[in-house]
């Protein structure tokens, strides 16, 4: 591969995640006078005319094979994604789901060795998996009188974190059209929104301009569409494209520890002696389990 290239996807990655791990508090300030249906569709709306504005020119219909992909990306990465997320963040604390969707690397491993060629699990990817996994128990704990294995939040945010494991998997078939990053975005966020109307309903959705009127509402929704959505998606797709989709999703290990210093010192949230070393055996499974994956990524990016 190109080192200038490779590097160049590194560097995207990084700004993304950057991005993306603040994300998570300023869903939890607009979850003040936003439903997390609101939030969704207004984001990604957003987002896709951003991205019309910037690249006026839309994909043309190759195969219905193809459609199926970018759609199941729409589906998943898009409407299940954070419409699971936003949920959660009604249900937890910010750093709690920050945590948690920081399993998707490993998810998105054990997804690639039956879907992608060239990515066989190691024996090290069981042990990362069962010190990842001790450490989720842990940060759900978060110091509370009793150890609540199942809490709604932190199982929605675990939902959200396979389901972007999926979209990961179907950005690296889409990445081999080789179309335009920004039309491959566009009707990506075309079908989310799609797909999203059912929602609409079933969460009653009612569009009103008074919470727009809080420069902190309108604010945080600029962030979360034009950059969030519009600028990381871009970026983070076409990172999977040069990366391949296990090395990218290495990155996602950097979101709890953007989040957690975030809500701390945003959303004033506490953080517990065994909620913190919850997630530091939580990232150093992940870890142990990524290092198996990168010997095999050439062969994943060969395929």
């Amino acid at each position: 591969m190109n080192t200038r290239r490779e590097t160049a996807g590194h560097l995207a990655a990084v700004l993304t995640i950057l991005i993306w791990g603040t994300t998570f508090v300023s869903t939890k300030v607009l979850l003040e006078d936003f439903s997390p249906i609101d939030i969704l569709f207004y984001r990604f709306l957003l987002g896709l005319i951003v991205l019309i504005i910037v690249h006026p020119r839309f994909l043309k219909v190759a195969s219905w094979r193809r459609e199926a992909l970018f759609a199941g990306a729409g589906l998943c990465g898009v409407t299940l994604y954070f419409l699971l997320e936003n949920i959660a963040l009604t249900l937890s604390y910010a750093s709690n789901v920050g945590m948690i969707v920081a399993v998707i690397p490993m998810i998105t491993a054990v997804l690639a060795h039956f879907l992608l060629d060239g990515e066989r699990l190691q024996p090290h990817f069981f042990i990362g998996f069962a010190a990842a996994f001790i450490g989720l128990l842990l940060i759900s704990f978060n110091g509370s009188a009793m150890l609540h294995l199942n809490p709604l939040g932190d199982v929605l945010a675990a939902a959200a974190a396979l389901v972007w494991a999926i979209y990961a998997i179907l950005m690296k078939k889409i990445s081999t059209f080789k179309y335009h990053t920004i039309q491959c975005t566009q009707r990506i966020f075309l079908y989310g929104l799609l797909f999203m109307i059912p929602a609409l309903f079933l969460f009653d959705f009612r569009f009103s301009f008074s919470p727009f009127t809080s420069p902190v509402n309108l604010l945080n929704i600029i962030f979360l569409g034009a950059g969030a959505s519009a600028l990381c998606f871009v970026t983070w797709n076409w990172s999977v494209g040069v990366l391949g989709a296990v090395k990218t999703s290495a990155y996602i290990y950097m979101v709890p520890v953007i989040t957690i210093a975030a809500s701390i010192i945003i959303l004033h949230e506490k953080m517990t002696w065994i909620a913190l070393f919850g997630g530091v055996l939580t990232l150093t499974g992940l870890y142990i389990s990524e290092m198996k994956a990168k010997p095999q990524l050439k062969e994943e990016q060969i395929s």
